[in-house]
């Protein structure tokens, strides 16, 4: 009597079909393929490659990640930046530089590596990529960008992911993020109470962190009575020149302005930079407040007041949730909380 198949066996026996059709279509042998997904330096970086995009698209590898989990091999956690294609912001910018800083140091601490990878911002699912191969436990994502469909699909296989962003409706992954909404209300407020009446507003509002700034921009106009002004409201991007460009568009619609509150400290810069070329003095003329604090903001002329995210405490916090859900622990959203910090670029308060 022949002996009934276990499901360990058909497993085994469906991983080693799926093994021969990757190394059929990849023009290698079986063993080619064991090595390129475990990683082997024996196989070309081209190879390695090739085989892990066709296991990929047979959902192969990401019994590779999870046999890691199983078998505690490995203690690398995999940290990726998305970048927009079109304007290819740079890794260099401060407040990136701030946050990976931060984990690296909560890694460290816990004893494990960092992998750092960037990926196109439109292809959000190849971030599993470092896990289903085996080369990291788990992924930090910085960022949700416009793709959450795509995150619940990754975390609906299995991948253990954190990302650094806002909590939205119908959301599979966990989230650890500042409070956007309050940061947008306190920094609007202040203008408000610096005796500013028509505020202006840059960011790009598709980005779900920036879109939780801009309702707590909208909250605070509405508490304090003030008419919400479409007009005043610029997209403006996280690059170098977004400032400039959005700049550049509100003299266009030749609206009115006394405050202005920038989703970034850069923004806010290099507005400030363009307001000195247009003779117009802040805080006098125009109050600002940026959102961040990164290092330089006090260095700034004038200092910048600014929204401070809890850069420190998001580490830990991304990295402990990862850790637990790799553990299989329970772990839900978490909101940092936000504060002002007040300095000479929004004017001294009134109070009337």
């Amino acid at each position: 009597m022949k002996r009934k198949a276990a499901p360990s066996d058909s497993v085994a026996e469906q991983r080693r079909l799926q093994m021969a059709d990757i190394a059929r279509l990849a023009g290698v042998s079986t063993s080619t393929v064991s090595r390129a997904l475990s990683g082997s330096k024996l196989v070309n970086e081209e190879t390695r490659n090739r085989v892990a995009d066709l296991a990929r698209s047979l959902n192969y590898t990401i019994n590779i990640g999870a046999q890691n989990l199983r078998l505690k091999q490995n203690r690398t956690v995999a940290v990726v930046v998305p970048y927009d294609a079109t304007t290819r912001q740079h890794l260099s910018d401060p407040f990136f530089l701030a946050i990976l800083g931060s984990l690296a140091d909560a890694l460290t601490d816990r004893g494990f590596d960092m992998l750092l990878s960037r990926v196109d911002s439109e292809q959000l699912d190849s971030i599993s990529l470092p896990f289903d191969t085996g080369r990291a436990i788990g992924v930090i994502l910085i960022g949700q960008w416009r793709h959450h469909d795509q995150l619940n699909k990754i975390t609906a296989r299995g991948v253990p992911i954190v990302v650094w962003g806002a909590q939205l409706e119908r959301q599979m992954y966990v989230t650890i993020g500042s409070d956007n909404v309050a940061g947008g209300y306190l920094a609007t407020e202040h203008l408000i109470k610096s005796g500013r009446k028509h505020i202006a507003f840059f960011g790009d509002v598709k980005l779900p962190e920036v879109a939780s700034r801009h309702k707590g921009y909208s909250q605070a106009l509405e508490a304090y009575q003030i008419p919400y002004d479409e007009q005043l409201v610029v997209p403006a991007s996280f690059l170098e020149n977004g400032g400039d460009l959005a700049m550049t568009e509100l003299a266009h619609r030749k609206v009115h302005y006394d405050g202005l509150f920038c989703c970034s400290d850069l923004l806010a810069m290099s507005a400030i930079n363009i307001l000195r070329e247009q003779n117009k003095n802040v805080p006098e003329d125009i109050a600002v407040v940026g959102y961040d604090d990164i290092e330089l903001a006090r260095y700034f002329h004038p200092p910048l007041t600014t929204v401070r995210q809890p850069i420190q405490a998001a580490g830990l916090a991304l990295v402990d949730a990862l850790l637990n859900l790799i553990d299989q622990q329970t772990v839900t959203p978490q909101l940092l909380s936000t504060e002002l910090i007040y300095r000479s670029s929004s004017g001294q308060l009134r109070h009337d």
